[in-house]
């Protein structure tokens, strides 16, 4: 009996031994599924992480893109302007040039005003010499009538004698 006891006593040990073994595997088992819960709330933590991340990452692609969008509508339009800028220097040249030419073809005017209106004085005295001068033909030729009829006279008077 004393080797049944003895095997009792070990079956007991090894009965003991291995319920304090499956003890140890429960509780590393729970310990395993406890840590396997915190995985997976980290892993669900860091899925929604990284979603909110691509959120994150696709908002700035899109802000990117309007960036770029708007920098080149704003290029686009600095082009637009200096365009503009050059036209409108182009155009101020143009007016400048412009306006110098009417300034001489104005100079050119009011010297020709001038010219003319020292030409018709010119003309109105030598109209006005003429008209002397035509008088004074009538009065000569007057004159030269009255003596050639005078002489007309004298020489019937003499050709009567």
């Amino acid at each position: 009996m004393d080797k049944f006891r003895e095997k009792l006593n070990s079956i007991r040990a090894e009965a003991e031994e291995a319920l304090a073994r499956a003890e140890a595997a429960e509780e590393s088992l729970k310990e395993k599924e406890h840590e396997l819960a915190r995985k997976d709330q980290e892993l669900a933590s860091l899925h929604k992480k990284n979603e909110d991340l691509e959120e994150q990452v696709d908002q700035l692609e899109q802000e990117l893109k309007d960036v770029k969008e708007q920098a080149e509508s704003e290029s686009n339009q600095q082009s637009l302007i200096d365009s503009l800028n050059r036209k409108i220097e182009s155009l101020e040249e143009e007016l400048e040039n412009s306006d110098k030419s009417l300034r001489e073809t104005t100079e050119k005017l009011r010297q020709i005003d001038i010219n003319t209106e020292h030409t018709e004085r010119k003309i109105q005295a030598l109209e006005h010499e003429r008209d002397d001068l035509e008088v004074r033909l009538e009065d000569t030729t007057d004159k030269y009538n009255k003596v050639k009829a005078e002489l007309e006279e004298v020489n019937q008077a003499l050709e009567d004698l």
